[in-house]
């Protein structure tokens, strides 16, 4: 963390021509199991990782906010009186969306000071692990100090939301900015997401000699198109073909029903979203009563039903799954919305670097490009630095 924060302070100094007031930062997530149930508001068990965005900001004397990365060679300008989602494009969304939502959170932003903002960030993009809700949650805890607007971790957690769904236009959940602002070191983070209640779980990966590896594939996904908006849709299709609220309401006694009222696509979709959220009530009752060494099987049987029900994986996620479990993973799956992107390997610490040699060998002689593949530690939330 040392590095990115010194390049940050030095950057936004030499991009602005003053000291910012100050550095805040909110990590990256990666979700153990419970994929694409948050927004049928089930349950997800998400933890933060040690990869951050790290962002300087300082208030200016007018209206304007002024926002750059090192994602992009530019600096984007626009005045506080004319944030709307519709003049918001591109990277600059994701900070920006944050400025606007707050102010449909009862922030006056009428009364607010412009700002100069900054931001780099060790989180991959486009591999699953929420690389825009550390923009988002970092971006939010920011202007939260500054604009002195008191609002709480779980209030930001939907003002990220928010800016993602309708500035962005990904229809996203609420899990990603959970994780990233209310994570603990050596922990998961247990969401209800109807209630949004949420519970610390202690993960103890560490004392059983495990380490969670990612494989991110290089298969680039984008929540805003396609895919992940056309499973969100057949979600609300099935919940409403089955006369409930959301599918939160439908058991797993209930999937016989469903099978004789919904057409076979649909059923499957509502199939993963219902078997998911049990498995991820079984992870946290395993992971109190047995430990982080007995969850592996059910992280196995979440990728199956995401390959097959929801039909959101692709082969170079199906290929490292299959590898790492056939070279000594107690268990793997795909992680993240899907259709690219990363998965997870529960590896005994010892046997980590042959999962990554037989991986990158598969992947070799199936002809996919290189995989990047690194272990990840659960992390503190977003922070003032």
């Amino acid at each position: 963390m040392t590095d990115i924060r010194d390049d940050v302070r030095e950057t936004f100094t030499e991009l602005y021509g003053a000291e910012p007031d100050g550095l805040w930062s909110a990590p990256g997530r990666v979700n153990l199991i419970g994929e694409h149930t948050d927004y049928n508001e089930g349950f997800v068990l998400p933890f933060a990782i040690n990869r951050r965005t790290v962002l300087a900001l300082q208030a200016r004397d007018d209206r304007r906010l002024r926002v750059a990365s090192a994602f992009a060679d530019e600096v984007v300008e626009i005045d506080l009186d004319e944030l709307v989602p519709e003049l918001l494009h591109g990277w600059s969304a994701y900070p920006l969306g944050v400025a606007w939502a707050l102010g449909q959170f009862g922030a006056d932003l009428a009364a607010m000071p412009g700002v100069d903002v900054y931001l780099e960030s060790t989180v991959p993009i486009g591999a699953g692990l929420s690389s825009s809700a550390a923009i988002e949650s970092s971006m939010a805890l920011a202007l939260n100090d500054v604009w002195q607007l008191g609002f709480d971790r779980p209030t930001l957690a939907k003002v990220g939301q928010l800016a993602e769904n309708r500035v962005v236009g990904a229809p996203t959940g609420i899990m990603d900015q959970s994780a990233s602002l209310l994570g603990q070191k050596d922990s998961a983070v247990f969401l209800d997401c109807r209630s949004l209640d949420a519970e610390v779980i202690a993960l103890g990966f560490a004392e059983a000699g495990l380490e969670l590896l990612i494989i991110d594939t290089g298969v680039s996904h984008d929540h805003a198109t396609g895919g992940y908006a056309d499973r969100r849709a057949s979600c609300e299709k099935g919940a409403k073909a089955l006369g409930v609220e959301s599918l939160r309401d439908v058991s797993i006694d209930d999937l016989p029903r469903a099978k004789d009222v919904l057409d076979d696509e649909t059923f499957r979709r509502v199939r993963h979203v219902v078997t998911e959220n049990q498995r991820v009530l079984d992870v946290v009752r395993t992971l109190r009563e047995q430990g982080a060494t007995a969850i592996g099987q059910l992280l196995d049987a979440s990728h199956v039903s995401m390959r097959d029900d929801f039909e959101i994986s692709v082969p170079e996620l199906d290929l490292a799954v299959e590898t790492a479990q056939a070279n000594g993973a107690l268990g793997a799956r795909m992680t993240g919305g899907g259709f690219g992107g990363a998965a997870i390997a529960l590896i005994p610490s010892d046997g980590v670097s042959r999962v990554q040699v037989a991986i990158d060998g598969a992947f070799a002689e199936h002809g996919y490009g290189q995989p990047t593949m690194f272990s990840v530690t659960a992390s503190d939330g977003a922070a003032r630095e």
